[in-house]
């Protein structure tokens, strides 16, 4: 998907926050093979990298223009490379991906092959944005299926493959995770107006939209906004915004 590393920017700092309580559930050993799934422009995989001192840290994305932006974070115990998350090769001590794993599908299946990938008693961290039914989401699924959408988007409306917390929890123990921790957390952010929300998504949630719909984007977004001012008027508004986190650690045993 075509990413805007300076659209995804235009809001850092809530952006980040959620790093921080996913950061807070990983155990620091020393001489971990750490892979950061999704590292984005790089920032957060650098602090990452200082938070395990001693580790050999991978950053791994698919985008081209957020991997020449986190090339300037590169050095000592730090390296970044394409690649999908989804077909993740290698032996790890830690797997960790924050706001990533929502874009790849089948997440019992993804889970199963990342478990695989953990070396004996080897950790997995990962935080997702569950805010899938919120009205925002819910607009652009509305908007999709309408015409002339529909016919430009050939059908195409995204899903989200976000399980629920206990979902999470059933797949790591079918797996036989020990130390499973599953939590939801809603961010209570306050933005200008709607048309904040709508320079929110189009960081996020649009971009697919945006990939297959080309220079007919601009309507899409349009179409969006008046329905997202719609819904909510006034200023400021109130944005909650609801995301998943869980952690477990692969047996000894296997």
């Amino acid at each position: 998907m075509p990413w805007s590393p300076d659209q995804y920017h235009k809001f850092r700092a809530e952006r980040a926050a959620p790093f921080d309580d996913l950061l807070a559930l990983v155990e620091v050993r020393p001489g971990l093979r750490v892979v950061d799934l999704g590292c984005g422009t790089g920032e957060l995989t650098r602090r990452l990298a200082d938070y395990l001192p001693g580790s050999r840290v991978t950053g791994l994305d698919t985008s081209p223009s957020m991997l020449e932006k986190a090339a300037r974070f590169a050095g000592p115990g730090l390296r970044f490379e394409a690649g999908d998350q989804a077909e993740l090769g290698g032996e790890w001590d830690l797997i960790f991906s924050n706001a990533a794993l929502h874009w790849s599908e089948d997440h019992p299946s993804l889970l199963a092959h990342l478990y695989g990938r953990l070396g004996e008693g080897g950790q997995i961290g990962v935080q997702v944005p569950s805010n899938h039914m919120h009205l925002s989401q819910l607009l652009i699924r509305e908007t999709a299926r309408e015409e002339p959408f529909r016919s430009l988007l050939h059908g195409f409306v995204r899903q989200s493959p976000v399980l629920t917390i206990d979902g999470y929890a059933q797949v790591l123990f079918d797996l036989g995770a020990d130390q499973i921790v599953a939590l939801e957390r809603v961010y209570p952010h306050v933005l200008e107006n709607a048309d904040a929300v709508v320079e929110w998504v189009s960081g996020t949630a649009l971009v697919p939209y945006f990939e297959r719909l080309g220079q007919r984007k601009s309507e899409f977004v349009e179409v969006y906004r008046q329905k997202l001012r719609m819904a909510l008027p006034g200023s400021p508004i109130f944005y909650p915004f609801k995301r998943t986190f869980f952690s477990a650690r692969r047996n000894w045993d296997g």
